[in-house]
């Protein structure tokens, strides 16, 4: 559904959420292992979630590195889609069509018009400190065995 980009961002900012703090940042290397990704690959993806300090915060230097303020823990999954440039995915055509709608709908409109709707009500109202905690619990998990 989204960009390995993408999925990257939502898997390092949910490790972050768990793992940081403003006292205790995460160098790449640690993220990039924990969420299985490349290391370079980790590194341009933390850099558009920095942008701004949207989701992600850095510091530079020796006791540098990348965590998610309190603050940031508390914005909604969509976030992350934001930064990444990806949001529309949820708003568009699962077909890929510009002008499906109601009045020009394309073959699977009807049916995907209601999962859409769970789809925007979960990266809407789900936070990343919400899923940061039900990988506490062990209930879920954010690396391929």
């Amino acid at each position: 559904m989204f960009s390995k980009a993408t999925e990257y961002a939502l898997r390092a900012t949910i490790f972050l959420a768990q793992k940081s703090s403003e006292e205790n940042k995460l160098g790449i290397d640690e993220i990039a292992t924990a969420i299985d990704s490349p290391k370079s690959f980790t590194a341009k993806i933390l850099q558009q979630l920095t942008k701004d300090n949207r989701v992600v915060s850095s510091v530079r230097g020796p006791h540098g590195g990348f965590f998610i303020a309190a603050k940031a823990k508390k914005l909604p999954v969509r976030s992350i889609l934001l930064a990444m440039g990806e949001d529309e995915i949820l708003e568009k055509c699962v077909m890929g069509l510009k002008l499906c709608s109601e009045v020009e709908p394309c073959p699977m409109h009807a049916q995907y018009k209601l999962i859409k709707k769970q789809l925007i009500s979960l990266f809407t109202q789900k936070t990343i400190q919400q899923l940061a905690a039900e990988i506490k619990e062990g209930v879920v998990f954010i690396k391929n065995k």
